[in-house]
């Protein structure tokens, strides 16, 4: 008996150890550790151009599912009204003034192809920790943010020096110069002015050498022949570049590679599509990053032919709509490839839309919904705010909506700690962590105060008042509209920054959004209680915030937003640059 009480202790423990050993080789692969993340920008869509967001007309159905599969986002915030800093504040965690991505002048974002400004080589970016992690990291549609430095191939300020192993799409952005149906638009009050002078240089000219000619004027040849010199050369000095825009800055690339140049734009956005699907396929096995940055909502509005006069908004519905068609699509390679339950997918817009973008009679640009103001516009709220959707099935509630301030910013934080990496220690990163606040483990955002510049100038400041839940935004510089009170700077095509565009306001135009989203009834020490106090512990913020900043390169000088030609990207040999790579021409 005690032989075999014996040999039944042994087997027992035998039994326990073995189990032990088994236990962890059992648990691990229940665990998610580096999740994917598929980040889906639209450019100069409005907050209202949305279904989940109150539009009835506009037809999205698939962001509506990731909505309805996640958390939606109702006080997203965009760090500038603008493409270029929008895009370095998301890539950066940080406001864009610290970066030197905002303007001091007129010249708000990148201009050219060939110039010299761009997000700065010394920021990093989410892409290139995520990179250090041991993720592809891709980028697929609009940069925006700068090419080359001091020469044509050192490519400074291309993706793939900011931490993206793929690149394929527009350096620049799409512009209506990109189509030659449409009517030039980058710079278009500018450009007539350069021809204009050209044509009273070149009258000025010939009047001087017909009056030589008939001995009406006494003037020498030589006079008369530089005085044809300059006006050549004057013509020549803007229109090698404005003349050539669609050469010049309607390109695509493949990594470093000039692949199109002019653009095809008839094929773009299928080609986006086929290489946003492809890299998912591609990367399937191991944890990727794709940051697919559309094209779409962004004049010229390239719409294929199967969605041309399907909506009920013109061409920008039917832009939106093909967009929304593209979501799904990637929805779909998500799903085949079994990811969904390991990816995060984030919509959102880089800022509001463009009120100002008529041709006509046609309404080219976007809704902002019940919000006052629209791109280009730093502090009122239809230029910042902005559609901001998660889905993560398994990880974040379905069907939730969070009323609380956030910011394109946060996803900076948000994707590096869920990638196991470490946000940079040694700069100031604005955005805060969201997963605490889109799980439902905290009631409020991470952000008390988030400052709204409109280049470098501070045009308003949001306080989010926790304890009562009030959310002032106090403006201390706002547009003036142009008609009076149509609530957009029409005659201009955008709302300046400074100068006699802007009024000053002392004290600062007080609203709280929480009672007055719109912004239709500003505060006073008459009609508010606390009006004194609010001013005051904004004011304090803001002395506070200005502690933190420090001079920086201004990426958006004059100087680095010339066109240079011996930084222009080509893919023959400077100035013969045209090429169809895609097309195997």
């Amino acid at each position: 008996a005690s032989f075999l009480l014996l040999c039944f202790r042994t087997c027992l423990i035998k039994a326990l150890i073995f189990s032990q050993l088994l236990q962890p080789v059992m648990t691990q692969p229940s665990t998610i550790t580096q999740p994917n993340f598929v980040l889906l920008v639209a450019d100069d869509l409005g907050i209202g151009d949305v279904g989940c967001y109150g539009n009835d007309t506009i037809r999205t159905p698939n962001i509506d599912r990731l909505a309805r599969e996640g958390v939606k986002l109702t006080q997203h915030i965009s760090a500038a009204p603008l493409c270029t800093p929008s895009r370095a504040a998301f890539l950066t965690g940080r406001y864009p003034i610290r970066s030197g991505m905002d303007a001091i002048n007129n010249y708000r974002v990148i201009f050219w192809n060939g110039g010299s400004g761009g997000l700065p080589p010394n920021e990093t970016t989410f892409a290139k920790i995520l990179q250090q992690q041991g993720y592809s990291t891709g980028l697929i549609g609009k940069w925006h943010l700068g090419v080359n430095c001091e020469h044509r191939n050192d490519h400074c300020h291309h993706p793939l020096n900011h931490g993206f192993d793929y690149f394929y799409g527009m350096p620049f952005t799409l512009i209506s110069d990109c189509q030659t149906t449409e009517e030039p638009e980058m710079d278009r009050a500018f450009r007539k002015k350069l021809w204009l002078y050209t044509q009273i240089i070149a009258l000025a000219t010939l009047t001087t050498a017909l009056g030589r000619l008939t001995g009406l004027i006494s003037v020498h040849w030589k006079t008369v022949t530089c005085l044809a010199l300059f006006s050549l050369l004057f013509f020549v000095s803007w229109f090698s570049s404005y003349g050539f825009v669609r050469y010049w800055n309607c390109i695509i690339m493949r990594n470093h590679e000039v692949t199109e140049q002019p653009m095809v734009t008839e094929r773009t956005t299928s080609i986006i599509l086929r290489e946003s699907i492809s890299f998912i396929e591609r990367n399937k096995h191991k944890p990727f990053l794709l940051f697919l940055s559309f094209l779409h909502s962004h004049t010229p509005l390239l719409t294929t032919e199967k969605f041309l006069g399907k909506s009920s908004h013109g061409l920008y519905g039917d832009n939106v709509e093909e967009m929304d068609w593209m979501v799904g699509h990637v929805l779909d390679a998500i799903d085949k490839e079994g990811l969904t339950k390991n990816t995060l997918v984030y919509f959102a817009s880089d800022h509001g839309g463009w009120l100002e973008r008529q041709e006509s009679k046609r309404q080219l640009g976007g809704w902002n919904g019940i919000y006052r103001g629209g791109k280009a516009m730093g502090g009122w709220e239809g230029g910042i705010r902005v559609p901001g959707i998660f889905r993560w099935p398994g990880v974040l509630p379905a069907g939730t909506v969070i009323n609380e301030p956030t910011s394109l910013m946060d996803i900076y934080p948000t994707v590096v700690h869920l990638a196991g990496g470490v946000v940079p220690q040694d700069r100031v990163i604005d955005g805060r962590d969201l997963m605490p606040l889109l799980q439902g483990t905290v009631e409020h955002s991470a952000h008390r105060f988030l400052f709204h510049y409109c280049g470098t100038h501070l045009h308003a400041v949001r306080w989010h008042q926790k304890d009562s839940g009030a959310i002032w935004k106090a403006h201390y510089m706002t547009p003036n509209f142009h008609p009076l009170g149509s609530g957009a700077c029409y005659d201009r095509g955008f709302c300046p920054c400074f100068g006699e565009g802007v009024t000053c306001h002392d004290p600062p135009l007080l609203f709280d959004l929480s009672r007055d989203p719109s912004e239709t009834q500003p505060l006073s020490a008459d009609t508010e209680p606390l009006f004194d106090t609010v001013i005051e512990r904004i004011g304090s913020a803001i002395e506070e915030h200005r502690r933190t900043l420090t001079p920086v390169p201004q990426q958006l000088s004059l100087n680095n937003v010339i066109w240079k030609p011996w930084l222009q990207p080509c893919c023959g040999t400077f100035p013969f640059c045209w090429c169809d790579k895609e097309g195997n021409n």
